[in-house]
């Protein structure tokens, strides 16, 4: 797949100095495969914060009676 994204002239030149046309694709796959990663990372720690967290949890387990009181959220 190809995507198009955009750099300054600047980025774009120094990138054309110290990287091979031929890897550049590879090189930019590869920073994104970390940032998304570290991302991922970082949204996972945050569902485990808030597993974690009793008194969120207690403050949620409030709300269960409303389970099954009519109404369906496949109708809005």
């Amino acid at each position: 797949m190809k995507v198009l994204v955009s750099l300054s002239d600047k980025l774009y030149a120094r990138m054309q100095a110290v990287i091979p046309p031929r890897q550049r694709s590879k090189v930019v796959a590869g920073l994104l495969e970390e940032e998304v990663r570290r991302r991922e990372q970082e949204l996972y720690n945050c569902a485990l914060a808030v597993e974690q967290d009793e008194q969120l949890q207690n403050e949620m387990a409030d709300w269960d009676v409303s389970v099954g009181d009519g109404i369906e959220t496949d109708t809005w």
